[in-house]
């Protein structure tokens, strides 16, 4: 099992974590206290911070050549993602690219902010460059009930492209079904002299989602069960989700924040049968 912090720094991030003013409602919806819950900046790797809150994920991946972020929360969140990044050494201007798993609000919500105090470009699939760019309106599932500011992408991937900053390789799986543009990420960091191969794998939940006939998405059936056994797949020494508790883990906890770790086919299997129940129970609604 890889331990993350020492001692002295898991205190200090609990201490941090109490102190801190939970981030405000958005006004026009609202979410768990837990998603806007801040909490201190922990290395997850040599070059992986996690900076997020207590209940949703945002990576920095930090290179001597630049800086990557991974999802972002809440739109909220922005000023304290710099600030996170400022915490940790990396000034705005080090941000080379925005990455996201998929376009909900509670993931891309800050990514337009902080796209303009940093210079970054943002990186992402057509699917999810169309979303973020109408800010999460006109969604497939949940129409125009949960919005954020819209960003411009810069740089339209392929399936399996690489993103390259420094010697960190981020390679951009695309796992469709939470969102037609939903993508995984894989890249190898090092922890105590040893490759971590990181799979941030993307939600794998349909919630309320209509699995039968669905006229907006036809083959989403079909669509779940390639990405389950996508990332089955996926190399996957360590397991991060845009939730957290979806791997089995909470930043909350700084002194062992991944005690029992699911690898990815853990993740898959157990998202699958859910997924499967759902199917046989719409389908016998029928």
């Amino acid at each position: 099992m890889l331990r993350f912090l020492p001692a002295l720094l898991a205190l200090a991030c609990a201490s941090s974590f109490a102190a801190e003013p939970v981030l405000p409602q958005a006004s026009r919806y609202e979410v768990d206290e837990a998603w806007r819950q801040p909490v201190a900046p922990f290395r997850i790797a040599d070059h992986t911070w996690y900076i997020g809150t207590e209940g949703l994920s945002a990576l920095l991946i930090d290179t001597p050549q630049g800086a990557v972020l991974i999802d972002g929360g809440m739109p909220q969140a922005a000023d304290m993602l710099l600030q996170r990044m400022r915490d940790v050494g990396i000034a705005p201007g080090d941000l080379r690219w925005i990455l996201v798993s998929h376009a909900h609000a509670d993931h891309a919500g800050p990514v337009a902010k902080v796209k303009r105090a940093t210079g970054a470009r943002i990186a992402a699939n057509a699917e999810s460059a169309a979303m973020l760019a109408r800010g999460g309106t006109d969604d497939i599932h949940f129409g125009d009930d949960i919005t954020f500011p819209p960003a411009q992408t810069d740089r339209l991937l392929q399936d399996e492209e690489v993103v390259q900053v420094g010697d960190i390789a981020l390679v951009g799986h695309f796992t469709p079904g939470h969102t037609p543009g939903s993508t995984s990420w894989t890249w190898t960091d090092t922890k105590d002299g040893k490759p971590v191969r990181i799979a941030y794998a993307d939600s794998l939940s349909a919630p309320g989602y209509k699995l039968i006939g669905n006229p907006r998405m036809p083959r989403i059936v079909e669509m779940y069960k390639a990405t389950f056994a996508k990332v089955r797949a996926l190399p996957c020494d360590l397991l991060l989700t845009p939730h957290p508790d979806a791997s089995g883990w909470t930043p909350a906890n700084a002194a062992n924040p991944h005690p029992s770790p699911k690898t990815c086919a853990d993740y898959a299997g157990e998202m699958e049968a859910k997924f499967d129940a759902e199917l046989a129970k719409q389908r016998a609604a029928k």
